[in-house]
């Protein structure tokens, strides 16, 4: 027994030193280890906390839509852009707010909306939406040339039919019939490319380029 007792006099005796040498290291990192557990549960209480707001804003945005409350809609959506500006929400709210003004004949708060989605939103096939929808506000508003700037850079490919039927009437206003049959010729190659589900819009472009003598 003796001989054993030695030994865990021994082991005891290692443990202490390793203690010693290693002991602070340890509970250091026990502790960081703690601390970044509750910081890493604490971020996703927060990002949590913040989604279920944006989502009940843009819930809110939503009912005031189907109600065509533009007052409520806009307010909404300024809360949503103020407060969650860097969600997809935000983008979503301001879109769905300004289709609201458009349909009020308020154009210039349909046109503020579209361009906080445009130049600041998160998404960029939204921010591609956003831009389409500005230009043709700015068309009904006459503001030609910047509805065409507004059309300049390439979206994504999802909505280059949609720019390039755009901008052909855009061209059309501005009597660049040459231009105008262009972009719609383009616009009918790319709908085309899109199958049944484009037809109508397809045909409606054949009619606008018709209409210019092509």
């Amino acid at each position: 027994m003796a001989v054993y007792d030695l030994e865990e006099q021994e082991q005891i005796s290692e443990l202490k030193a390793w203690w010693a040498q290693y002991g602070n290291l340890v509970v250091g990192l026990a502790l960081a280890a703690a601390v970044a557990a509750v910081g890493w549960q604490g971020w996703q209480w927060y990002q949590n906390r913040n989604a279920a707001e944006a989502g009940a804003l843009y819930y809110a945005v939503q009912q005031a839509a189907e109600s065509q409350d533009a007052q409520k809609a806009r307010e909404a959506a300024g809360r949503l852009i103020g407060e969650h500006g860097g969600s997809a929400s935000a983008q979503l709210g301001a879109l769905l707010a300004a289709a609201v003004q458009f349909e009020a004949d308020d154009l210039s708060n349909a046109r503020a909306q579209l361009e906080w989605a445009a130049d600041k939103g998160a998404d960029a096939a939204l921010r591609d939406l956003a831009r389409l929808r500005l230009a043709a506000v700015m068309l009904e508003q006459g503001e030609l040339d910047a509805a065409l700037a507004r059309l300049q850079g390439a979206p994504g490919a999802a909505y280059q039919s949609r720019y390039d039927d755009l901008r052909g009437d855009v061209l059309a206003e501005l009597g660049r019939a040459d231009e105008a049959r262009a972009a719609y010729r383009a616009a009918i190659d790319g709908l085309a490319a899109e199958g049944e589900d484009a037809t109508t819009l397809r045909e409606l472009v054949r009619v606008k380029l018709e209409s210019l003598g092509a």
